[in-house]
């Protein structure tokens, strides 16, 4: 005689509980990856423009670093 169970969930699903943590974990990198954004973007603006040419930058640019995309 065989016997199936079916108590076990599926290798690979989270349940609700996990759902639920991986959304705030995703929430929380939200949050963490915005205020890196507004501390690069608050710091690069405090500069002089002599100091951000001597970094090879220009007030332009700190939008684009703070986004994290490319400036070259």
């Amino acid at each position: 005689m065989a016997a199936f169970d079916t108590t076990r969930t599926t290798y690979g699903s989270t349940g609700l509980f996990g759902r639920i943590g991986t959304y705030f974990v995703a929430a929380a990198a939200a949050v963490m990856s915005w205020s890196d954004a507004r501390t690069a973007k608050k710091t690069l603006g405090s500069l002089t423009d002599r100091e951000l040419a001597d970094i090879g930058l220009c007030r332009g640019d700190i939008e684009d670093i703070a986004a994290g995309k490319p400036v070259f």
